[in-house]
């Protein structure tokens, strides 16, 4: 397993080496304790509702698809999200999108993964962000990367992966942003096309 900062990329293979069919994108999230006495108390943060979306780029930079809480797969079946994860509890992945690698339209050239807040919660209430990529033949974790820093931002363009050969590469974006929907982060997602 990889574990990438900010502007780094990977080769996504195989541990033998060959090329990848399908992976999953996970992201998981905690909403940070409060402190003083409601704290001590049991007294947490409440819920955070953040939602991952994968965008499908071709390599004039328009959406071919996209897939989202609203839009829970893509049109050609090759990514599948599953499902909105309201509060961020639990262990491990809050939310997933499956890809088939095989089957992503060969127009499309770059998958960019985002995540925000829909009820426009800040990340100074979230802690242990990350998202991570699996390898879907056996389970095992690939690359991840620690979405650190809290803010007043409601979203993050997290990473990308591009056809790289024949095969492709995940690239750490971890670009600061607000909107409660992908929609209204479309500028910065351009910008790291």
């Amino acid at each position: 397993m990889v574990s990438l900062q900010k502007g780094q990329s990977v080769r996504l293979e195989k541990s033998g080496g060959g090329a990848l069919t399908r992976v999953a994108m996970g992201v998981g999230w905690d909403v940070r304790k409060s402190k003083g006495l409601f704290g001590l108390l049991g007294g947490g943060g409440g819920d955070i509702d953040l939602d991952a979306s994968c965008l499908l780029f071709d390599a004039g930079g328009n959406v071919r698809d996209q897939v989202w809480f609203r839009q829970l797969a893509s049109t050609d079946g090759s990514i599948v999200h599953s499902g909105d994860n309201r509060t961020g509890a639990g262990d491990g992945d809050d939310e997933t999108i499956n890809v088939d690698l095989t089957r992503v339209p060969a127009t499309v050239t770059a998958l960019v993964f985002t995540v925000n807040s829909f009820t426009g919660e800040s990340f100074d209430r979230i802690e242990n962000a990350y998202c991570r990529v699996i390898d879907l033949s056996d389970g095992k974790e690939m690359a991840r990367y620690d979405l650190t820093g809290s803010g007043p931002h409601t979203g993050q363009v997290m990473a990308k992966l591009v056809r790289s050969g024949d095969g492709w590469e995940m690239k750490a974006l971890g670009e600061r942003t607000t909107g409660r929907t992908f929609h209204d982060m479309m500028g910065v997602i351009r910008g790291v096309l």
